[in-house]
């Protein structure tokens, strides 16, 4: 048999709100760095992946134009300098 015992009961209470209270501010407290490194990311100006993603295509896409066009430019006697591969 139990008995009810109201100091207990407002210990569970209380301990209970407490932890809501910290589960709250942890989660006000992940949104506030969120922001914040949102704010700094912006402020360093970063190039998107999708960006970096584009521009690594559009300059393959002008390596195989420039070494298409290197046999026509050799013909014609012209000098074209070589291409810096840097990855």
């Amino acid at each position: 048999m139990q008995t009810r015992n109201p100091i207990l009961d407002e210990f569970a209470k209380i301990t209970t709100n407490a932890m809501g209270l910290a589960q709250a501010a942890s989660e006000e407290a992940k949104s506030a760095f969120r922001a914040q490194a949102d704010r700094m990311v912006a402020e360093l100006d970063l190039v998107r992946r999708d960006e970096l993603d584009a521009l690594k295509a559009e300059v393959l896409a002008l390596r195989a134009e420039l070494a298409a066009l290197r046999p026509q430019t050799a013909e014609s006697g012209e000098q074209v300098p070589p291409t810096g591969d840097a990855g």
